[in-house]
């Protein structure tokens, strides 16, 4: 690694950057009907409660998050798309609600239309989890010079499970964000604003994604940018311990701890205090 602030562990984005020693939280602020646990939470009557957003966020900040992650999109296994005006109608309102707050906020989309409005609306981040799937969006990030989340996605969240298939996962999940990464740099994003995630999940068996928690060392390696980790709440946890999305929080915990111990930088959350 030749880029200096990949050495010391610093993701940069629009507006400064994040020490990534220690790991940071990032807190998932989904503004969705949807979301496999907490879908409607910051929502009244179908529309985006801007209070309720901004409590929210609020309580991540005082509880120790570091970035403040909004999607308006559901990308649990089987989920509809939804069109980029209703991604937008939900996404901006919560960007500008949580604007004033001292803490960066990433935009979760595989969008680019709606990268760039989330951006000029205060974003300062983009959370790809589809790896780029969208040809326009790394022009978008470049030109405003914003960090970037590169997850690990093979299809579409409706039909990401219907057919996986992995020789080598680790390899090929790291080589398959490694052009990802190539992708982002060809069109001008250094890779001081890059992170990865291995797209704990999506596309993967239970078993695959437990294994994904534990990857961030030598994904790190093989691709030669820190590592996000996002496995709170989701169902290879249940398939441990049988569980509803509801009852998964010690199962949570021990994923972030093991992901950790294993060199995640960053660890997406629902459950910031715990």
């Amino acid at each position: 690694m030749t880029d200096p602030d990949v050495r010391t562990r610093a993701w940069r984005h629009a507006r400064g950057s994040l020490q990534l020693d220690p790991p940071i939280v990032m807190a998932v602020l989904n503004v969705t009907p949807d979301s496999f646990h907490d879908g409607g939470s910051l929502s009244c009557a179908g529309e985006v409660d801007s209070g309720r957003v901004l409590q929210s966020a609020s309580a991540a900040v005082r509880a120790g998050a570091r970035l403040l992650d909004v999607g308006g999109e559901s990308t649990r296994p089987g989920a509809s798309a939804v069109d980029a005006q209703e991604e937008l109608a939900r996404v901006l309102p919560a960007i500008r609600a949580i604007a004033a707050l001292d803490v960066a906020v990433s935009v979760d989309t595989r969008r680019a239309s709606v990268a760039e409005a989330a951006l000029e609306a205060g974003a300062v981040i983009v959370n790809d989890v589809s790896g780029l799937s969208d040809p326009a969006m790394a022009e978008v990030v470049a030109r405003h010079g914003a960090g970037l989340a590169i997850g690990h996605l093979r299809g579409q969240p409706g039909t990401m499970q219907a057919s996986i298939d992995f020789s080598d996962l680790l390899a090929e999940v790291a080589e398959e964000l490694a052009c990802s990464v190539a992708r982002a740099q060809d069109a001008g994003v250094s890779l001081a604003h890059v992170v990865v995630d291995p797209g704990v999940g999506f596309g993967k068996t239970a078993s695959q994604s437990a294994a994904l928690v534990a990857c961030s060392a030598a994904l790190e390696r093989a691709v030669g940018v820190p590592v996000m980790i996002g496995a709170s709440r989701k169902s290879f946890i249940g398939a441990v311990v049988p569980s509803s999305p509801a009852d998964r929080l010690p199962g949570s915990l021990a994923a972030a701890v093991v992901a950790v111990q294993h060199g995640a930088a960053v660890i997406r959350v629902h459950d910031v205090p715990e």
